[in-house]
């Protein structure tokens, strides 16, 4: 079996995925119940606000596909990037999945820079806010600083949910009146 059942009772096929196969809300669910860093904090907090988040650190041009940055967990699920520098065909397979979900929205086909290092500067302040900075060197954050416009909150999956829905919709309004 190669796929997936969604909570909209799709199934995702990971060998040959379709666009049909791909549902806002089921990214949203998904999204808003996985936990960052694999599990490891103090408190659960999901992709899906770490993605309403990204979206709002970025200049406006940028914001939809901050948002839509990390879709393709909703299919593939959060690997922690040691390990999955490790699985080269997991890699494979999620830039696949990446490349569906960007073309289904319009996005560009790469992750733009500003995208990137909007969620780097995610990461240093989620390090920063959600109390796991023991002091570690992190190299990829090296000369990366945190934000001064947002201060995590951790929100419950269903509120995670909400407000990614709701940007989602916001967002989709802006593009459409562009």
């Amino acid at each position: 079996m190669s796929f997936i059942q969604t909570l909209s009772g799709k199934k995702f096929n990971f060998i040959n995925p379709t666009a049909n196969d791909v549902d806002i809300e089921d990214i949203a669910t998904a999204l808003s119940n996985i936990c960052r860093f694999t599990g490891h904090l103090p408190e659960f907090y999901s992709v899906a606000e770490h993605s309403v988040l990204a979206s709002l650190i970025v200049p406006p041009e940028f914001a939809f596909e901050a948002l839509m940055h990390d879709a393709a967990e909703a299919y593939c699920q959060d690997v922690p990037a040691p390990l999955k520098a490790l699985l080269p065909d997991y890699r494979r397979i999620e830039a696949r999945v990446d490349g569906l979900i960007r073309s289904v929205f319009d996005l560009p086909a790469e992750m733009s820079p500003v995208v990137k290092y909007a969620d780097l500067t995610m990461l240093a302040t989620e390090r920063r806010d959600l109390d796991i900075d023991d002091g570690t060197e992190w190299p990829c954050l090296k000369g990366i600083p945190t934000s001064d416009i947002i201060q995590i909150v951790p929100l419950r999956p269903g509120q995670a949910y909400g407000k990614f829905m709701a940007r989602f919709n916001e967002l989709m309004e802006i593009r459409k009146c562009a």
